[in-house]
């Protein structure tokens, strides 16, 4: 049951790491860093976008939008970190 914890515990870990380079990313872009056409970008974007969307969805129909300042991906973030801990927790008692 360890390795499964483990690998649950990956799991979250690298989807949180998407969602915080999609954020990053997107960021970046926004403020025109962003050159245009390159394919190897957009296909990163892309994946980012495809992989966090999903998720982050679930949380845009919530009032997290102060001003320009969108606090969506700060709480999927959190409640993902949560959720995942209490799964870990559950699949192995021990940590």
């Amino acid at each position: 049951m360890e390795q499964l914890a483990d690998f649950v515990a990956a799991l979250v870990l690298v989807y949180t790491i998407c969602i915080v380079g999609w954020v990053v990313l997107s960021l970046v872009f926004s403020l025109g860093v962003r050159v245009p056409y390159n394919r190897f970008v957009s296909g990163i974007m892309d994946f980012l976008r495809d992989v966090s969307n999903p998720f982050l969805n679930l949380f845009r129909r919530l009032p997290l939008q102060i001003g320009p300042l969108d606090l969506t991906p700060m709480v999927a973030i959190i409640v993902l970190q949560i959720g995942g801990g209490i799964i870990v927790g559950l699949i192995d008692p021990s940590r």
